[in-house]
C-alpha cells in the first residue's frame, strides 16, 4: 500500500487517543499533514472491543464495549463504514427492566414480549405505565417544538427529574421505564439519569426514535465483531502508531506542542487530544483557566463490564430476553446502573451459550460462567456538562495549538467521536473528501 505524501504546507501533528475518535481524526488529518497516533494502551480501539473467547472448542469474537449503530443518528461513522467497505448487518434492537425480588419483568420489542409475564395483562398498574409512555412521548415532542427560551422558567432547562415531577410522571413510570433505559444508554445511575439536561434528554430520545412507537432507525452490528474497522482505518498511517506509549505531559510553547513520554520530549506543529476530557486535562501541564472549567465539567466514570454466560442475569422468562436488560432488584438510585447485552441477539450469534455482557453487577455472576473482566469509562452528562459543550470553541484551536475531539463533545457514542473527530480535522484544512481521496490513493 502506498501512502500519499503530505501536501506542501502539512504540518506535523500529534493525535493523543487510539479510540474512535482518534483513529478517526488521525484518517483525515493524514490526507493532508504528517500524523503520529500516540495510544497508551498495547492495543487500538478504546471501547471498540471485540473479545475472542473459546467455549466447548468453538470460538466467538464478543463485543464488550462498542456494539450497535443506527442508518438515521449515524451518518457520519455509517459513511465511513462504507468507505472502508466494512460490512454490518441489521440487528434487533429491543429493551427490557426485571425485578426478581418481585417478579416483575417486561421486554417492549413487540406486544407478546411487552406481556411476557401473563399476569400484566391483568395488571392495572402495568396498563398506567404504558398509558404514562405514551404521555410522555406526546408531551415531550410537544415541548421540544413549542421550547421558547423566554420562559421563566423555562421547563426544557430544568434537571430532568424536576421536569418528569412537574409534568406529574409517577414514581412507576419513572423507575421502571424512563430512567432506566436512560441508565441502560448512557452506563449511569438513576440518580445521574435525573441530573441530566432535560433538554439534552428531550432531544437525543427525539433524535433517536424513541419517543415513537413505530418510526424507529433500523440498528445494525459489525460482522465478525466491532475491531473489524480498525485496521481498514489505520492503514494509511499505520506506521506512524506507536502502541503502549503513554504520554507523561505536554508543553505548549509559542512555534510548538511539545510531547514527553518515556522516550523523551518531541515537538510538533499541532496537537489533538482525543482522550477523555479528564485525561486531556491531567496531561496538559499549562491548562488555561478556560481548559480548567469547561473540561473539568465533563467528567467520566468507571464502569465494571463482565463477559459470561450467566443467563440468570437475564430476565427469568425467556420470552422477555431483550437486546439491552436492565435489572432494578432494590438498587439504590445512586448505585451504577446493571445491565446486561444478550449478545446472541445483538450480533446474531449461532451458539448453544447464550453470551452475556454485564455492566456493574459482578457479583452477582456465577465465576464459572465468567469469560472475561473489563473496566470502561463512560462520559456522565449533566447541566454543566451541557454548557460546557457548548464552549468547545474557547478553548480548541485557539490555546497554543491544541484541539479537543471526543464522543464527550456531543452524546458519548461512535458517531459523536467521528463527528468530533471531523469538526477538527476541518480546523485543520482537511474533510471528508480528503478522507475519499486518501481511500482512493491508497487502495
Amino acid at each position: 500500500m502506498t501512502r500519499p505524501e503530505p501536501g506542501p504546507h502539512a504540518q506535523r501533528i500529534a493525535v493523543i487517543g487510539g479510540g474512535i475518535s482518534g483513529l478517526s481524526a488521525a484518517r483525515y488529518l493524514s490526507a493532508r499533514h504528517q500524523v503520529t497516533l500516540f495510544e497508551a494502551a498495547d492495543r487500538l480501539g478504546g471501547h471498540t472491543a471485540t473479545v475472542d473467547v473459546e467455549v466447548d472448542g468453538q470460538d466467538y469474537a464478543i463485543d464488550t464495549g462498542f456494539i450497535v449503530f443506527n442508518d438515521r443518528t449515524y451518518p457520519h461513522f455509517q459513511r465511513l463504514l462504507d468507505h472502508l467497505d466494512v460490512a454490518y448487518q441489521p440487528t434487533e434492537m429491543s429493551f427490557s427492566v426485571h425485578r426478581t425480588d418481585v417478579d416483575f419483568e417486561y421486554n417492549g420489542h413487540t406486544l407478546a414480549s411487552l406481556f411476557a409475564q401473563r399476569r400484566n395483562l391483568l395488571s392495572p398498574s402495568f396498563y398506567r405505565l404504558l398509558g404514562q409512555i405514551v404521555r410522555f412521548n406526546r408531551q415531550a415532542i410537544h415541548d421540544l417544538a413549542n421550547h421558547d427560551a423566554n420562559t421563566d422558567p423555562d421547563p426544557l432547562l430544568l434537571p430532568l427529574g424536576d421536569y418528569l415531577d412537574r409534568e406529574g410522571f409517577s414514581e412507576d413510570f419513572q423507575r421502571h421505564y424512563l430512567l432506566p433505559m436512560g441508565g441502560a444508554i448512557w452506563s449511569a445511575s438513576l440518580a445521574d439519569i435525573r441530573a441530566f439536561s432535560t433538554r439534552f434528554f428531550l432531544r437525543f430520545f427525539h433524535h433517536h426514535g424513541l419517543l415513537s412507537i413505530n418510526d424507529r432507525p433500523q440498528w445494525f452490528t459489525i460482522k465478525g465483531g466491532s475491531r473489524t474497522y480498525i485496521d481498514r482505518l489505520t492503514a494509511p498511517y499505520a506506521d506512524s502508531i506507536r502502541l503502549a506509549t503513554p504520554v507523561h505531559g505536554i508543553r505548549r510553547e509559542a512555534d510548538a506542542v511539545v510531547i514527553r513520554t518515556h522516550s523523551g520530549e518531541e515537538r510538533f506543529d499541532q496537537l489533538v487530544l482525543a482522550c477523555h476530557a479528564d485525561q486531556a486535562l491531567a496531561l496538559l501541564e499549562d491548562p488555561s483557566p478556560a481548559e480548567r472549567e469547561i473540561l473539568s465539567a465533563l467528567p467520566y466514570a468507571d464502569n465494571e463490564v463482565v463477559l459470561h454466560t450467566d443467563t440468570r442475569l437475564l430476565p427469568r422468562r425467556s420470552r422477555a430476553w431483550a437486546s439491552w436488560n436492565y435489572r432494578l432488584d432494590g438498587r439504590a438510585d445512586s448505585a451504577n446502573v446493571s445491565v446486561t447485552y444478550a449478545m446472541n441477539i445483538l450480533q446474531r450469534l449461532e451458539a448453544p451459550h447464550t453470551f452475556c455482557v454485564t455492566l456493574n453487577d459482578s457479583d452477582s455472576i456465577a465465576a464459572d460462567k465468567v469469560l472475561g473482566r473489563f473496566t470502561y469509562a463512560h462520559p456522565q452528562f449533566t447541566q454543566a456538562g451541557a454548557l460546557a459543550q457548548g464552549r468547545h470553541a474557547e478553548i480548541s484551536g485557539t490555546q497554543g495549538r491544541t484541539h479537543f475531539c471526543g464522543a464527550y463533545w456531543r452524546h458519548g457514542f461512535h458517531e459523536d467521536g467521528v463527528w468530533s473527530a471531523l469538526r477538527v480535522a476541518q480546523a485543520l484544512g482537511c474533510d471528508e473528501l480528503d478522507h475519499e481521496r486518501l481511500r482512493e490513493a491508497t487502495t
